[in-house]
């Protein structure tokens, strides 16, 4: 079970022309940026990550924006566990679950859960908060990576989740992103 006081929220690689490739990538969009802020109105850490941002561009416009007050850990490796400083960050965090969305599935998401859960984090993919170019590719990432040790949530699920109830203080903040 999620709760807000253990989770934290990493934000994988949602830049540039590749971003803009994702199949449904307006219901992608919308579902990344549900995410990121409830997470704010949760007071989660989210764990932002570019890929070679000099090749690829930045965070598409409408996270970044959500994202104004930190910066991206970057990255060359496929894994976000390679992005200097991630790690250490994520560890002095002291979050345990998990909740990992973004781009490509079957890449870099798959990497980073699988080094995510080699460390001993409880992971869970936010599905409709991932993708890749080619549906067939999410689908086998998906299936290896819950084989793994990965679990699946959804946006809503999640979000619904870390509140435990209709009686916290954030339930109608966060119902208001969900409408």
């Amino acid at each position: 079970m999620l709760t807000a006081d253990n989770t934290a929220v990493v934000l994988v690689d949602v830049q540039g022309k590749l971003a803009q490739m994702m199949p449904e990538r307006e219901t992608l969009f919308a579902n990344l940026q549900i995410m990121v802020s409830g997470a704010s109105v949760l007071d989660l850490p989210v764990f932002w990550v570019e890929q070679n941002p000099q090749k690829l561009g930045g965070t598409i416009a409408e996270l970044a924006a959500l994202l104004s007050d930190q910066r991206p850990f970057t990255k060359m490796t496929f894994s976000c566990a390679g992005a200097e400083g991630f790690s250490a960050a994520l560890h002095d965090a002291g979050r345990k679950q998990l909740l990992v969305m973004g781009i490509e599935a079957h890449v870099c998401v798959y990497h980073t859960v699988l080094d995510l859960l080699a460390q001993g984090y409880e992971v869970e993919i936010v599905e409709d908060a991932i993708g890749s170019r080619v549906a067939s590719n999410k689908q086998v990432a998906v299936r290896r990576l819950c084989a793994s040790g990965a679990s699946l949530t959804s946006t809503e699920m999640a979000l619904f989740e870390l509140l435990g109830s209709a009686e916290h203080p954030a339930f109608r903040q966060v119902q208001a992103l969900l409408r």
